[in-house]
């Protein structure tokens, strides 16, 4: 694997690591509590972000379709263990990430061909938006590792104007003055701080 692609992975990693320790701090009392994302509760977010991970393997691993895959990973993918199914998913998409030659393939997302490489750094930046969300959702703290908000913000950056026109994303935000990094990555996602 060539270092750029072990750097990604590692991202991704610790992407993950940061999503997991928030899911494992949920308490049973918590998984109805709002989020950020307004339409969804904090069992919602973690049930976004586990669909998510399950994609990894029949995207990167099998190298299928969205429309083979079809309805595969509709309705609850959390069950009756929210955080069992979570740390499958992430573990099961961390693998297939890191298999050799992983990060040369090609996967066919919703908008089409696109590098492994592509693919894992969108996964990155989702898992650290999602962060944000859940910690707030949970009371936790939301302070996120500057390396992932840099990482975000260089990923996230060319593509932000089309992320509200997609209707999956808030308006953009007018970060304060002076804002720090996270804050302006939350702002161009249109996450009131």
């Amino acid at each position: 694997m060539a270092s750029a692609s072990k750097r990604l992975l590692a991202r991704y990693n610790e992407a993950l690591g940061v999503f997991t320790e928030l899911v494992h701090e949920v308490r049973p009392d918590q998984w109805d509590a709002p989020t950020p994302c307004t339409e969804w509760s904090v069992r919602d977010l973690v049930a976004h972000l586990t669909g998510e991970q399950l994609w990894v393997v029949p995207l990167v691993r099998e190298g299928r379709t969205i429309a083979q895959v079809g309805d595969a990973f509709e309705g609850d993918v959390l069950g009756d263990d929210p955080v069992a199914a979570w740390d499958r998913a992430a573990a099961g998409a961390l693998e297939a990430f890191g298999e050799p030659g992983a990060m040369e393939r090609t996967v066919n997302l919703s908008y089409g061909r696109r590098p492994a490489t592509a693919y894992c750094s969108q996964m990155i930046s989702d898992a650290v938006v999602h962060a944000w969300d859940l910690a707030r959702g949970i009371g936790a703290d939301e302070r996120l590792p500057r390396e992932l908000v840099d990482f975000a913000l260089e990923e996230v950056t060319p593509y932000a104007d089309s992320l509200y026109k997609s209707g999956l994303f808030d308006r953009p935000l007018k970060p304060p003055p002076g804002a720090d990094a996270q804050t302006e990555l939350l702002a161009m996602v249109g996450r009131k701080v």
